[in-house]
């Protein structure tokens, strides 16, 4: 009986010896699989991000309406949120019946200029003709500054009422470009996004008075995701702008995605606290910016951990499984 025993425990220490001894196998074998760098390859450790645009309020109000909610895809030039704009149609109003006041007054300034034109023409004649009798002796001296007067009244006159039509049309001008800026406030107000992109955050609700500047939504930019890594001195200095690279997710190892080089740090730095071992953080190395090409993928998010790679030897081939 004894003997059965130990014969059971024997064998079950061999079948988990063998369990233990396989799964060390597949993990050495995995882990040797994932780290080889095929040659005239450089291949580093990062996650995806991407560029975050804060739509944010051009002029001071209160949040009207928020139509999109986190997580939701947006197009460009979708309308994301809108102020209220009750005073500045108010306003607007206001200014439009300026300019028609003031466009009215230069009008009636422009028909007695005319007028005025008319009068000018005829003291100056009026007076020419006093002159003339009176260089003769034919009129008096108190005609002669008679109408000597009457002509630079006309005149003055006239001067006045031109000055008055530059004025009307300075009003014009001034009421319109008042118009023109609160037309422009009032699109202000209608908020849009200028890519396309998926909304990160809400940080603002209906009814909320905002200062200028004041931030509504952050919004990624889809159509420009991006990979950092750090690759040492010797193979930095390898890369080049515009390199052909690969990014390959955690969460999709059978889909490559196609990116090329876009950024290559001048400085070397301290290997960033996200990377794990200590020992790894005190080398130097360069930050590499690798940059997705093509139509955004939505299953794509940022923080999503990759590897990128990129081909260093232009006439290296790419393997099958990064084509």
């Amino acid at each position: 009986m004894a003997d059965k025993g130990r014969f059971i425990k024997r064998a079950v220490l061999f079948a988990v010896l063998v369990v233990l001894i396989g799964a060390l196998g597949f993990k050495l074998f995995y882990s040797k699989d994932k780290s080889t760098i095929p040659e005239g390859f450089a291949m580093g450790n990062g996650r995806l991000e991407a560029t975050e645009v804060d739509i944010a309020t051009g002029i001071p109000g209160r949040l009207y309406e928020v139509t999109v909610r986190e997580g939701d895809l947006v197009k460009e030039n979708q309308i994301l949120a809108r102020m209220d704009i009750s005073t500045l149609q108010a306003m607007l109003k206001q200014a439009e019946a300026e300019v028609m006041r003031a466009k009215g007054a230069r009008r009636t300034a422009i028909a007695k200029v005319q007028e005025v034109r008319n009068r000018v023409v005829f003291a100056e004649k009026e007076f020419a003709r006093s002159r003339n009798l009176f260089s003769r002796g034919i009129s008096t001296q108190q005609q002669y500054d008679r109408d000597e007067t009457q002509k630079e009244i006309s005149n003055a006159e006239y001067a006045g009422l031109v000055s008055r039509v530059a004025e009307c049309e300075a009003a014009i001008a001034s009421a319109s470009a008042q118009v023109d800026r609160l037309k422009t406030e009032i699109d202000d107000c209608i908020l849009r996004t200028y890519c396309n992109g998926r909304v990160q955050a809400r940080l603002a609700e209906p009814g909320e008075v905002l200062p200028a500047g004041g931030k509504v939504l952050t919004v990624i930019d889809m159509g420009d995701m991006y990979m950092n890594i750090f690759l040492p001195e010797k193979v930095a200095g390898m890369v080049a702008i515009g390199a052909e690279a690969r990014v390959v997710t955690d969460a999709f190892p059978d889909r490559p995605l196609h990116a090329k080089v876009s950024f290559v740090s001048e400085k070397a730095q301290f290997t960033p606290k996200e990377v794990e071992a200590t020992e790894e953080r005190q080398k130097l190395v360069f930050r590499v910016k690798v940059r997705i090409e093509g139509i955004a993928d939505p299953t794509l998010k940022p923080g999503m951990p990759g590897v990128a790679y990129i081909r260093l030897d232009p006439s290296a081939k790419w393997p099958d499984n990064l084509k």
